[in-house]
């Protein structure tokens, strides 16, 4: 039965990109991280919060409007906190709005007590202290939770000997009880900043080796099709060369042409869609210059690109023939000058056309001693350049040889 292509086309939609891949599972530690530091806050300010809601309860008189109030304040938006992190959705808002409004609940409280307490016992807001502490951890950044963990057990202290109307039992308990918050608080906070470093660092790692891996991935498949299609012309080119090889009569003759003009179409091709190559993008001049020195960094040869009249814009296809040609040039000189005088001009004449000429001070040589078997200058410099209409000129002699390839708008 055969396939559906709507269908096809939505599973191959469905498949994700490796950019999407990565943004999805980049931050996959810091995520399960945050998770983890919910639950845990979930679990002890659970416990906590049910510690004080006893305490809550069991002190507190019905018939006082104003301290049920105060509890339902309290212990409201601390459900709303804990329901968000077993959840694991909304954690940030639920927390900040829970941090916030036991500080504001935490400095009214003198309000709703008597003037005069007993030191022993502590009223059942000051056992969410450190929760709030935690809540800070979960909604803000690094900064502000600090300044949580710092100034919360002194609102606590400065509460508590208000309510004790700063008696000498009230500062001696209070001085425990904040110093413990205290270091309590910067503990946590400083185990969350570790543990989220931790998950960062590893998050990191794991998209620098994603990239790495992909990267490798996709060399790896871009050799493979090269490969693929070289085989394939090495077919189609081999097949036209034994055709004319073997032809005799017109007909004969006829059909080797036509099979070497397909060969060189398709290897056209090939180089438009695997080199990319084959672009009939306008390039500035100035950009052949370019890779005309990039080629000399990577042969390591030591001349200088001269850059004369106006730069203007050419073909890509030429542009790419003139370079590839004038590399070949480069390492003719290199190999058999060792590159000694070379000179690279690089004439512009705005958007008519342009001339690269290699010149060195080598033996020269015989061109019209060149076998028929040797390829370097026939096909890569006079045939390359006679495939864009361009020139291509080789002047050779005992003080040196020059290469002067052009190409002129038709």
């Amino acid at each position: 039965m055969p396939a559906d292509p709507l269908s096809i086309r939505e599973a191959w939609s469905r498949i994700p990109s490796p950019g999407g891949v990565e943004t999805e599972y980049e931050r996959f530690t810091g995520k399960r991280m945050e998770r983890i530091l919910a639950t845990v806050v979930a679990i002890g300010s659970g416990i906590l919060g049910a510690q004080a809601l006893i305490a809550g309860i069991t002190t507190m008189s019905w018939s006082d409007a104003a301290r049920i109030a105060m509890l339902l304040a309290v212990f409201i938006p601390l459900a709303l906190m804990l329901i968000a992190c077993i959840v694991g959705r909304g954690v940030r808002i639920a927390s900040g709005a829970f941090a916030i409004i036991y500080v504001v609940a935490l400095a009214a409280w003198p309000s709703f007590v008597d003037p005069v307490g007993n030191a022993a016992n502590q009223p059942w807001i000051f056992f969410l202290v450190n929760v709030g502490v935690v809540a800070a951890m979960l909604a803000f950044p690094l900064w502000l939770q600090f300044a949580w963990a710092v100034g919360l057990p002194f609102v606590y202290g400065y509460v508590r000997l208000v309510e004790g109307a700063f008696s000498r039992d009230f500062w001696v308990t209070t001085a425990f009880d904040v110093s413990f918050t205290l270091i309590l608080g910067i503990v946590i906070i400083s185990l969350g900043w570790m543990f989220r470093s931790v998950a960062s660092g590893v998050d990191e790692a794991r998209a620098r080796a994603v990239a790495s891996y992909a990267s490798a991935a996709a060399a790896a498949a871009a050799e493979e099709e090269r490969a693929a299609m070289s085989a394939l012309m090495h077919d189609s080119v081999l097949a036209a060369l034994i055709a004319a090889e073997r032809a005799e009569g017109e007909r004969a003759q006829d059909l080797a042409v036509g099979m070497a003009r397909e060969a060189l179409t398709r290897l056209a091709n090939t180089e438009a869609a695997v080199a990319e190559e084959g672009s009939d993008e306008p390039v500035g001049a100035a950009q052949i210059v370019i890779e005309l020195r990039r080629a000399l960094s990577e042969i390591g040869a030591d001349a200088i690109v001269e850059e004369r009249g106006g730069i203007g814009l050419i073909p890509g296809r030429a542009a790419r023939a003139l370079v590839l040609a004038a590399r070949q040039a480069l390492g003719n000189s290199v190999t058999h000058a060792n590159g000694r005088g070379l000179h690279i001009i690089a004439e512009g004449r705005g958007d008519e056309g342009i001339t690269v000429t290699i010149s060195d001070a080598g033996p020269g040589f015989d061109i019209e001693a060149i076998g028929a078997d040797r390829l370097g200058i026939k096909a890569s410099i006079f045939a390359r350049m006679a495939g864009v209409a361009g020139t291509a000129e080789i002047d050779s002699s005992e003080c040196g040889t020059t290469v002067t390839l052009g190409w002129e708008r038709p």
